[in-house]
């Protein structure tokens, strides 16, 4: 029979594992409204029975219970629910920066509305259509340069503002850089320490869900894949291990940023301000770097070996998915292509405007000037003075008023016809005829509003800007949607892990009765065991004197 102090034995375990039972619960309770806290619990195992097997064993009718031991504190987590979340995050990142770049895009562009470039254009047609009735009004002459003018202005200022987003989004990118590499060396940095813990038996629960948060974060920026490395020496079989971490790429391959306490860092590998990451140009692609002991750049290549030069990822590889991406789809990117060789949101609608811009100030110019080759197309008028009519629309960066090169950004009316708006064409006259009260080439010039094009696909100005405007909207509400159903679908998983995850205070109020009550009972039953073994010791065998 086992000695009396057994009893004691196995009381004192379960006073101990209740006990660990009720501290996990007060950590629980303290944890409740900590970002990415995973409610833990404590395995709890019966110990080995009495007596143990062999030779010498004592022979006792039955196998006694020993109590019961703390077999490990586990956090409560859910893998495959943690994966759903991350690749939600994916999509959510990316339809919702796209969003946002869109709607900045519409809040410039400010159609429709009394203040945009649709409205300058059609108040500077309708001036001079009011010219033709009265060429010889210098006020109505002064009208159209000032709303000429507008014209110009507004298309500055859509391709001041538009660059100005632009270079916002590439700063943006720098940023998103800045935090993308500091996430991979805080992951390989918690890596180095669960390493450090398990191989002793441990399982560093909250060092797993600081991971997981930064896992979380990561997942935004683009898609991400992991997989877990065991720690060896005498590490729980439950124990998580180091996170292997790679970015997923469009063909299915990946690229290695994490390797337990090893990590990357990515640098744009076009050209860039001196941080190696705030692009200049458009992205061509990110190369991978390690940090030496000074913390400078050395290149690795593929399988993480020094590179003597960078090694380019293409950032056509890249998924569509992830914040990262959806800035560089916004901000350009090198196509590779000499006739179109920047691809994306904001330069394609800086190129459309410079299109649009080019097209109508070039055709304007023609009929207002004429063409003595092509008479039949671009009769020559005659303004105040009986003379030939001069460049409306210039490029502002040119000294000699020349027309060539026009875009949204330099676009302006020539100085000339500033300083004189008697210059503007009116009379259809054959210059040196001057012909009072003629105003029949004004109205020509008026009705270009509907003139096709053949730059513009054989539509008018006004039409083609109709057409992005539209376009843009259509694309807003798709970015919009999208990124709407991306974060409903991840806000229901969001649930589902909280469902599994996260702490429930009524639930840990009733555990906490219950290790409560068990801790109560162990104590009592220390009690009774000490009262046993007092009869024994001093209430037994004693012999009178």
């Amino acid at each position: 029979m086992g000695s009396t102090f057994m009893g004691l034995e196995t009381s004192k375990r379960g006073l101990y594992t209740q006990q660990s039972a009720l501290y996990t619960t007060g950590h629980n309770i303290s944890n409740a409204n900590t970002i990415g806290y995973s409610r833990q619990r404590v395995n709890m195992e019966a110990t080995l029975g009495y007596p143990g097997t062999g030779l010498n064993a004592p022979k006792i009718p039955g196998h006694l219970g020993t109590g019961v031991q703390t077999q490990s504190i586990q956090r409560i987590r859910d893998s495959f629910v943690d994966t759903q979340y991350r690749q939600e995050s994916n999509k959510l990142g990316y339809w919702e920066t796209r969003s946002q770049a869109i709607t900045q895009m519409e809040d410039v562009l400010n159609e429709p509305s009394d203040y945009g470039l649709a409205k300058s254009m059609d108040e500077f047609w309708k001036s001079l259509q009011d010219l033709s009735v009265n060429p010889e009004n210098g006020g109505a002459r002064s009208v159209v340069v000032q709303r000429g003018i507008a014209v110009a202005d507004s298309f500055n200022y859509l391709s001041k503002s538009i660059s100005q987003i632009k270079e916002n989004a590439g700063k943006e990118i720098g940023i998103s850089l800045k935090n993308v590499n500091s996430i991979l060396e805080q992951i390989a940095t918690i890596n180095e320490q669960i390493q450090a813990i398990e191989p002793n038996g441990y399982m560093p629960n909250d060092l797993y869900d600081v991971r997981d948060t930064l896992l979380d974060e990561l997942s935004t920026y683009f898609p991400i894949e992991t997989s877990n490395v065991k720690s060896g020496g005498n590490s729980l079989a439950i124990a998580e291990g180091s996170v292997t971490v790679s970015l997923k790429l469009k063909d299915g391959s990946s690229l290695k940023l994490i390797d337990g306490k090893n990590f990357a860092q990515l640098r744009n590998s076009g050209a860039s301000e001196t941080d190696g990451m705030t692009p200049k140009s458009a992205i061509e692609g990110f190369h991978i770097v390690r940090l030496d002991s000074s913390r400078n750049d050395v290149p690795l290549n593929n399988d993480w070996t020094d590179a003597l030069a960078a090694v380019q990822h293409d950032i056509s590889k890249f998924s569509d998915l992830g914040k990262l991406k959806s800035l560089v789809n916004s901000y350009g990117q090198a196509t590779g292509d000499p006739i179109a060789p920047v691809k994306g949101l904001l330069p394609d609608m800086l190129a459309k405007l410079d299109k649009m811009a080019e097209a109508f100030a070039t055709e304007f110019n023609k009929v207002h000037m004429g063409d003595p080759t092509d008479t039949a197309k671009y009769p020559q008028g005659s303004d105040i003075y009986g003379k030939q009519g001069e460049t409306f629309f210039i490029n502002k960066d040119e000294a000699d008023n020349s027309g060539a090169g026009i875009t949204a950004k330099n676009i302006y009316i020539s100085s000339d016809i500033i300083k004189d708006p008697g210059k503007v064409v009116a009379s259809d006259s054959t210059p040196g005829e001057a012909e009072p009260g003629n105003g029949k080439f004004a109205l020509k010039l008026a009705n270009m509003k509907f003139a096709s094009l053949d730059d513009l696909g054989k539509v008018s100005a006004q039409t083609y800007f109709e057409g992005l405007i539209g376009q843009l909207g259509v694309d807003g509400q798709q970015a919009t949607r999208l990124s709407f159903n991306s974060a409903t679908l991840q806000q229901a998983v969001t649930e589902r892990r909280a469902s599994v995850s996260s702490v429930s205070l009524d639930e840990e109020m009733t555990n906490m009765i219950i290790f409560q009550q068990a801790y109560n009972a162990s104590a009592r039953m220390i009690t009774v065991v000490d009262e046993t073994l007092d009869k024994i010791i001093n209430g037994m065998g004693r012999v009178g004197l």
